[in-house]
């Protein structure tokens, strides 16, 4: 059986298109006004090739800031409208009040909203161009599922929820015995299943076995599958490159099978990281130095008491530490224990609401990062009387301690606040994807993002 053909494009392709032509199409359109006006201003600039690449990544970083990148959102056009607004503004804004790399500042009012004008129409029109071609049924990537019938649903949801490119098409039960079972409507009958991937252009088979009564049948049909040019790929892998998680919540999960303890230091990425946890704590540590008086002044008004508190939480291989923070909630807010804090928990003072947002109540823990207890990024250090807690009904959640914890993280930028067992669970896979992928590229994402939170004030 020779490979059908039908072009789809894999996640990281269509990230990679996605940022290419977005600088592609502002750029086009920049050159187009230089050709059809005589506007100082552009002309400088289509003339000078260092600006249009800062321009290019300005429009990058701050498109992963406002979710450009994100499959779930841009592949539909009743939800780009928010994200190409504020990329355009920003952008612009960014643009031309950094005048160090940049040209100066526009001397004609016109030109600056024409400048806002070039990026926010071509990033529509490229959308609109992804959206209504590339985002179409024509390039959706048809799937087989092999599982059990009863996880059939379930298993299904998990991935056309996390792509809306993804369809599919059967499943092959591993329960499946062809002389007593029935098949259903979506159940692929095992005899016809070559002719079927051919004619329906099956790009890929997904195999969630968790089944022991799998016959050697399935086994020896997915090999010659396999061997015919259609990948077969296990279901955790998918989901896991779907969803930035490592799949804990998944039944007879092996944790050494997704989550590599053996894999070697990268001493050469921790030494960049402790560089860059030193300096970014200096900077983040005058920052605070030269906002304090403000933060006093506000703190005697609006939240009366000490400024800062100190915590004990488990780090780096369960070694407890001092944790720093300015106050957000009112004095004595756990005289009847610990709980955890809750969305819109009315603890918090106004003032403390105001740094929670901003996230200018975690900068004191800039001393815990220059002290090596924690870095800039990570997953956030919880207090033992949580962690016992959690690690009783999760037992692999001692696991997110084989590094430092960090001021923010990946679980922090995926996920909203938790306040229950579920929120943790999902928490830590997201951790966990961290520690088993971390590299400068991917702190970088985290970064940028966490930056996205300051500006949208969705800090809790």
């Amino acid at each position: 059986m020779t490979k059908p053909y039908k072009k789809h494009f894999e996640i990281s392709e269509r990230k990679i298109l996605l940022r290419f032509f977005d600088v592609f199409f502002v750029v086009a359109f920049l050159f187009l006004i230089h050709a059809f006006t005589d506007l100082r201003y552009f002309a400088e600039l289509c003339e000078n090739y260092y600006w249009i690449a800062v321009l290019g990544i300005y429009l990058t970083l701050l498109g992963t800031v406002f979710e450009m990148y994100n499959l779930v959102i841009v592949s539909f056009a009743n939800k780009i409208t928010k994200g190409l607004l504020l990329t355009s503004f920003f952008t612009t804004l960014f643009f031309i009040f950094t005048p160090l790399v940049t040209p100066s500042f526009p001397k004609k009012r016109v030109e600056l909203f024409l400048l806002f004008l070039v990026v926010l129409v071509s990033l529509t029109i490229w959308r609109l161009i992804y959206i209504y071609l590339l985002a179409s049924k024509r390039f959706y990537k048809p799937i087989v599922l092999v599982c059990r019938s009863k996880d059939f649903n379930k298993l299904s949801k998990g991935l056309i929820i996390n792509d809306p490119h993804v369809r599919i098409v059967k499943f092959i039960d591993v329960d499946y015995d062809s002389q007593t079972c029935v098949l259903s409507e979506s159940q692929l009958n095992l005899g016809n299943i070559d002719n079927f991937l051919h004619a329906n252009f099956i790009s890929e088979i997904v195999v969630a076995n968790y089944s022991k009564n799998t016959s050697i049948e399935i086994y020896n049909k997915l090999l010659e599958v396999s061997e015919n040019g259609i990948p077969v790929t296990q279901y955790e892998d998918v989901y896991e490159e779907l969803t930035s998680r490592i799949p804990l919540h998944l039944k007879d999960k092996s944790l050494y099978k997704f989550f590599p303890f053996s894999k070697k230091k990268n001493t050469l990425y921790l030494m960049v990281v402790r560089v860059i946890d030193v300096l970014v704590s200096i900077i983040g540590l005058t920052v605070l130095f030269v906002i304090t008086p403000l933060i006093l002044l506000f703190n005697l008004i609006w939240n009366k008491g000490p400024l800062l508190f100190h915590q004990e939480r488990i780090g780096k291989k369960e070694k407890p530490f001092q944790i720093y923070k300015l106050r957000t909630m009112i004095i004595n807010a756990e005289k009847n224990g610990a709980v955890f804090a809750t969305v819109n928990d009315s603890r918090i003072t106004p003032f403390g609401k105001l740094l929670r947002k901003t996230r200018i109540d975690e900068f004191p823990q800039f001393i815990n990062v220059l002290k090596g207890e924690m870095s800039i990024i990570g997953p956030r250090p919880e207090r033992k009387v949580f962690v016992d807690q959690i690690a009783n009904e999760i037992p692999l959640y001692h696991t997110r301690h084989i590094v430092k914890p960090g001021l923010t993280g990946w679980a922090q930028i995926n996920y909203p606040y938790g306040e229950t067992l579920e929120d943790s669970l999902m928490k830590l896979e997201y951790d966990l994807y961290y520690i088993k992928h971390r590299n400068i590229f991917l702190d970088i994402n985290i970064a940028v993002k966490t930056f996205g939170t300051i500006l949208y004030m969705k800090g809790q």
